[in-house]
């Protein structure tokens, strides 16, 4: 009975999550031009070409790593500790708070084209509504926020925090109301202050939930691609063009659909990593605690 409930969702997850990855992986052994009738087996040539630093391809590859790892250097640790402040926040009790939370969940409902356009002409260096409030408040009016780095950057990390923190802030919230109010309430009485709460109780029992968060928001930001894509288009020159850029680009633009795979399936094994040093570095503080 119960592998006959779990059957629907297994056969979309086959068909929709396995097979793809499977497909790719094969894929990524073949010289694969979905123009051309041949698809000839070339083994690992692909993988080796992107880690061969003599190949045209190691260079936009990696640069297109690099401007990954930038992203989620300077976006992960924003999408932790602000949703985390604002989860802190709407947790209090104060007039008008369900209207607090609605307005910092409102934009996580918008879809990366909405966003996109809507912050390329507030941004825009001749047009852009921010350069015109800046200009009145008299700071620099010409700002190049779409253009040049480090402001591209800047942007672009700043539109992707306004996006998508509430959702964040959502799941810190949920969290927060499951942590008992009883230590709380012994804190106090031990004399605990508004710090050594928040540090000796509020994260403990955060903890499996920051761990979510923090693994959800490092695979998010490494996906990143509709913001680079709308809003700068990789440039100046390629500096913004993330690895998902750098893939849809080589795959569904240049047909080269083999390195493409073999792009994927590296940026893959990376975030797989990843996952493991968090899950890693979280076991290790359960286990020195205990």
């Amino acid at each position: 009975m119960a592998w006959l409930f779990l059957a629907p969702y297994l056969v979309l997850f086959g068909v929709f999550v396995l097979l793809p990855i499977v497909f790719g992986l094969w894929i990524s052994l073949h010289s694969w031009d979905f123009t051309l009738p041949g698809k000839p087996f070339v083994g690992l040539e692909n993988y080796t070409a992107l880690l061969d630093p003599s190949s045209v391809s190691f260079d936009p590859f990696w640069g297109s790593m690099r401007a990954t790892g930038i992203f989620t250097l300077f976006s992960v640790p924003l999408l932790i500790v602000v949703p985390l402040g604002v989860a802190l926040a709407m947790n209090q009790r104060f007039p008008g708070r369900n209207l607090f939370r609605s307005i910092f969940f409102a934009p996580y409902v918008l879809g990366v084209a909405v966003v996109g356009v809507l912050w390329r002409f507030l941004l825009d260096a001749n047009i852009g509504l921010v350069n015109h409030v800046m200009g009145t408040l008299g700071l620099p009016d010409a700002t190049p926020w779409l253009s040049s780095v480090p402001e591209a950057w800047v942007a672009l990390v700043g539109v992707t925090v306004w996006w998508t923190l509430g959702f964040n802030a959502v799941i810190f919230l949920a969290g927060l109301q499951d942590v008992p109010r009883e230590l709380y309430e012994a804190a106090e009485v031990d004399g605990a202050g508004a710090w050594s709460r928040f540090r000796h109780v509020t994260l403990p029992g955060l903890r499996p939930v920051l761990m979510f968060v923090l693994m959800v928001t490092i695979i998010a930001s490494a996906n990143m691609f509709g913001q680079s894509f709308i809003m700068t288009n990789g440039q100046p020159g390629q500096e913004t063009r993330t690895a998902i850029f750098y893939i849809a680009e080589t795959g569904l633009q240049n047909f080269q659909m083999g390195s493409a795979a073999a792009a994927s399936w590296i940026l893959t094994l990376a975030l797989m990593l990843t996952s493991v040093v968090v899950f890693w570095l979280f076991r290790e503080r359960d286990g020195s605690k205990a």
